[in-house]
């Protein structure tokens, strides 16, 4: 083995999401191109091949408890496990070369396999954004982050959906080797070094159960028919004949949050779709019921991290706009 050789080991098992060992393989690959010195394998439980989730079978260079400890263990994820419970044997496999590694990641949905080799106990982690809540029920002794791209604590990092794997494994190539060489490799496959803001971005609008109260759901559904409306805390309180410390108790009681941004949040919710129909963020402002451009981009600021034209850019469309 060369000096300066990082072994890398990708532990793979049936089902298992292919996006999540190809993104991080690529990054690695491409930095040997720019001076690093990865060597990869891939690690079934057994040593058998596996099969993705797309039905590519994959030939393995071995099995987990087959080989001698590595510089970094990467475990890929599967839409079996957010559904179902993690085998022990699966677990298990994962559990005895994580213990050994210099440092363990996850990708996507990888994060179940080692919460449930124990990894992740007291440790602060993320997943993708759909599952987060599943990941933080069933090891509650795991700290998730729903909103992030990846975590560090320690030794473990884990990481969000299955392209946020290749923002993780840009972030373990920066910490080896510098964000020069880490800046290199991003420009070569096209992305960013660093993504702005978290899954948010990502996500569809987080519809969460009606209120209890009949009377909070009149508020709620009269605010999710109208957001351009006039939803003051004293209009509202009006609505109901309440007060507004009773309507901002109900509010904090059923929904955990408070009147003002209950109303923002609809509002937020409706100024994006109206971003992803192509109107302008000025347009979008107006029709969903900010009193101005810069309310909406300050909004889109706090929950996104970035602005409303910035994040149409993003995810509008695929397409690129040429003249002429």
């Amino acid at each position: 083995m060369n000096a300066g050789t990082h072994r890398v080991a990708i532990f793979v098992y049936d089902g298992v999401t292919l996006l999540d060992i190809a993104g991080p393989a690529e990054v690695f690959k491409e930095a040997n191109r720019f001076g690093a010195n990865y060597q990869l394998v891939l690690l079934s439980p057994t040593g058998a091949d596996v099969t993705s989730n797309l039905g590519v079978r994959m030939a393995v260079d071995g099995a987990a408890s087959g080989e001698r400890p590595f510089d970094t263990l990467l475990v890929a994820g599967s839409d079996h496990y957010p559904r179902n419970q993690v085998p022990a044997d699966l677990a298990d496999a994962a559990r005895i070369p994580a213990a050994v590694a210099g440092r363990v990641a996850s990708v996507c949905t990888g994060a179940f396999v080692l919460a449930a080799a124990g990894v992740l106990d007291g440790k602060r982690a993320t997943t993708h954004w759909q599952v987060a809540h599943e990941l933080a029920a069933r090891y509650p002794t795991c700290r998730v982050e729903a909103d992030a791209i990846y975590v560090r604590d320690g030794t473990t990092y884990t990481s969000a959906g299955v392209t946020a794997g290749i923002d993780l494994a840009l972030a373990l190539v920066e910490e080896d080797h510098g964000p020069n060489l880490t800046r290199d490799v991003a420009r070569a496959l096209v992305v960013y070094m660093q993504r702005a803001g978290g899954q948010s971005q990502f996500s569809a609008p987080l519809k969460g159960p009606p209120p209890r109260s009949p009377a909070l759901r009149r508020i709620t559904d009269a605010v999710t028919a109208d957001p351009r409306g006039d939803h003051s805390l004293s209009g509202l309180a009006k609505h109901l004949n309440v007060s507004t410390r009773q309507l901002t108790r109900l509010f904090h009681d059923e929904l955990s949050t408070t009147p003002a941004r209950f109303v923002e949040s609809i509002r937020f919710d409706l100024a994006r779709a109206l971003l992803d129909q192509g109107h302008t963020a000025t347009q979008a402002a107006t029709l969903a019921g900010f009193p101005s451009y810069e309310s909406l981009r300050r909004v889109f600021a706090r929950k996104l991290s970035i602005s409303p034209a910035a994040y149409q850019r993003r995810f509008s469309t695929t397409r690129r706009t040429h003249a002429g």
